[in-house]
């Protein structure tokens, strides 16, 4: 496997963006961060080159409470697209949310691999990318 290891970001929180690519950095692997502020946006994204491998996310860190389209929305659309998507792509769901129901509706999506409470922090991110190799 390539050693760059590509990462989508699907949030609008700009400060949270900004810490967790700053996190990433220190954690210094090597990495390259697709920024979507929307779950629409990603989806188009990954739609338009799912084709494409190359240019897609091994790992997507997902947000739940956005605008245009939430991450609920965004699990529902790419659940349906996902399998003609060239790529096996990990998905985490990141968010800020600790209500029991987000997390026992998220273990409903096949495609999430963990439900993770924000921050995302260094040892959980070093321990992922290490799960990619």
């Amino acid at each position: 496997m390539n050693s760059l290891k590509k990462i989508a970001l699907i949030d609008d929180d700009s400060t949270y963006v900004f810490l967790t690519k700053r996190m990433i950095k220190s954690a210094n692997i090597s990495t390259q961060i697709d920024e979507f502020h929307d779950g629409l946006q990603a989806l188009n994204f990954l739609k338009a080159n799912q084709n494409n491998a190359e240019v897609l996310p091994d790992v997507i860190f997902l947000d739940l409470s956005m605008p245009i389209m939430d991450g609920w929305e965004f699990l529902e659309e790419y659940t349906e697209v996902e399998p003609s998507i060239r790529k096996s792509i990990i998905l985490y769901i990141v968010s800020s949310s600790i209500s029991p129901h987000d997390f026992e509706r998220s273990r409903n999506f096949s495609v999430v691999s963990d439900f993770i409470i924000k921050p995302l922090n260094k040892e959980r991110f070093i321990q992922i990318m290490g799960d990619l190799s």
